[in-house]
């Protein structure tokens, strides 16, 4: 999500430091090369007032080679800052001190550089270090001021004072940089923290956006889209879509958008997205922001709003089994059982112990019916996994086989790409796909084949198709063969295909009948792909 301040601040500050350190060593190189420049091409003016030439002259070329030394090992970043920073300054004292002594002592205009260099040394290492800087600055006026005095050299009693004075100032100066240093210290951990933070709302938003399972588009102005998280190019079929025109990406899509535009109070149609059978429903809101009016657009997957019915539909179901299993399956057990004892009487004649075993043949159906009902009540929510296809229809097949003591030989899988990947419940997947397959071999010849087909279709959607060789299905028929309850069958409970049909809507799959040209079924179950 980002880095915390408190592990951030620390090196922040460091690279703050280093940054004043270069530009300190970029000051002191310009100015030693003024220094030179003047010295040595204006010598006959003496802009300096240098009295000790050879001790000028070694100084300043031995600080002018120690300044381009320090932008070296600046860059470098070694030794570590504190030590370099303290070096520098000392090292800045020492020579302007010096040059001091050279150009006439207290009263040369090269004192004032003291002052910067204090500032300077108190925003690169504030605090204590800030006034050592400005008392060995003042001590080394001082000590100076003492060498003139004892030497004689054009220097009065008041010298001391103004170096006294001259201290003082310096002391001042270290004060006021230090408390400008700690503002700016201050100010930057805040403005570090304030980064951070909003570096870590914008991840955060960014997650929530991209884990929504709406699809996010933010359109400005001018049709510009600067917006659109995974959803929504999923949607749209789409891979890119940063900086790119929205009428260019979907036409479709930009209609909509210009319609709300003209007529804020239109509602919008369902728009076909690029999945099989799927679609979304638009909704759009209008964003203010600092480079003007742009538009949010928010997209309602069709299929995403199918499963939560398909739940909501489920759970009223769940309601109602449990009174059909209190209502209907008690007094149903009373009657199988008064069926039974009464077929063990000796007293009855062959016509009605013919009627008993009706009685006891429809009871067994009708708790079928409850069975496969009370079946619907206690499924369990979609929990979809990554499925490589292939490699999983390999496993089913063998479990069916195993399970349903069906012949091998007569179930066959024809893959064409085994890296093709779905996403589904594998329990949900299983039941469908064994049902499927015992009607395939139940209506099949003895003989006869029946195929599971793996293949992706040209709207990027994975087809699961399940062949077989049977008598097929009638149009009139094949229209109502997902409706609760109906079947052809006399023994059939009218809720295996309807099952079906409800676990692929809760795994956003979609099942359909098709009647084969040289005869027989295809149950073609469609997926939208992923990748694996």
């Amino acid at each position: 999500m980002g880095t915390p301040a408190g592990s951030a601040s620390a090196p922040q500050d460091t690279r703050t430091g280093w940054y004043r350190l270069r530009l300190l060593t970029f000051y002191r190189l310009v100015l030693t090369s003024l220094l030179a420049v003047f010295y040595f091409f204006l010598r006959d003016s003496n802009p300096f007032g240098v009295q000790d030439h050879e001790l000028f002259r070694s100084t300043l070329l031995v600080w002018l080679l120690f300044s381009l030394a320090a932008v070296v090992v600046t860059r470098l970043e070694q030794p570590a800052y504190r030590f370099q920073s303290l070096l520098q300054i000392l090292a800045d004292i020492g020579a302007l001190a010096l040059l001091t002594h050279a150009t006439g002592g207290i009263s040369s205009p090269l004192t004032i550089l003291l002052v910067i260099t204090i500032a300077v040394g108190a925003l690169l290492l504030p605090g204590r270090m800030a006034y050592l800087f400005a008392a060995v600055a003042s001590l080394a006026l001082l000590f100076e001021t003492g060498i003139s005095l004892l030497a004689l050299h054009n220097t009065d009693i008041g010298s001391v004072t103004r170096a006294g004075l001259m201290g003082l100032v310096l002391f001042a100066t270290a004060a006021l940089a230090h408390v400008l240093a700690i503002r700016l210290r201050d100010s930057e951990a805040l403005a570090t923290q304030r980064g951070i933070d909003i570096a870590n709302l914008q991840q955060l938003n960014q997650y929530v956006i991209h884990q929504l399972q709406s699809g996010i588009m933010v359109v400005d102005g001018h049709g510009l889209v600067r917006l659109a998280n995974e959803q929504a190019r999923k949607l749209l079929g789409l891979k890119s879509t940063e900086g790119r025109l929205l009428s260019e990406l979907s036409p479709a899509l930009s209609s909509q958008v210009s319609r709300w535009h003209t007529n804020p109070a239109l509602q919008s149609e369902s728009i076909p997205a690029d999945e099989a059978n799927t679609g979304f429903t638009l909704r759009f809101a209008r964003l203010d922001t600092a480079q003007g009016p742009g538009t949010l657009i928010l997209l309602e997957d069709d299929t995403l709003l199918a499963q939560q019915s398909q739940q909501l539909k489920l759970a009223s179901l769940g309601r109602m089994s449990a009174s059909i299993a209190h209502e209907i399956r008690n007094p149903l057990g009373a009657i199988s059982h008064a069926a039974q004892l009464l077929s063990e009487s000796e007293q009855l004649n062959g016509g009605d112990k013919r009627l008993t075993e009706i009685i006891n043949i429809h009871s067994l159906r009708v708790n079928e019916i409850i069975e496969s009902v009370l079946q619907l009540s206690r499924r369990s929510a979609s929990q979809p996994q990554d499925l490589i296809l292939g490699e999983w229809l390999r496993l089913f097949h063998g479990e069916f086989i195993e399970t349903e003591g069906a012949d091998a030989a007569r179930l066959m899988l024809e893959i064409e790409d085994d890296s093709l990947c779905i996403q589904s419940d594998p329990g949900h997947l299983r039941q469908v796909l064994g049902n499927l397959c015992k009607n395939a071999l139940r209506h099949s010849p003895a003989d006869a084949m029946v195929y599971l087909r793996v293949q992706a279709s040209n709207t990027e959607a994975i087809r699961l198709e399940i062949l077989d060789s049977g008598p097929g299905i009638e149009a009139d028929v094949a229209t109502h063969i997902f409706e609760p309850f109906f079947t052809t069958e006399k023994s059939g409970t009218g809720l295996g295909l309807y099952i079906a049909r409800e676990l692929c809507e809760l795994n956003r799959a979609h099942i359909s009948y098709h009647r084969r040209d040289e005869g027989g079924s295809c149950f073609r179950i469609e997926f939208a792909a992923t990748h694996d």
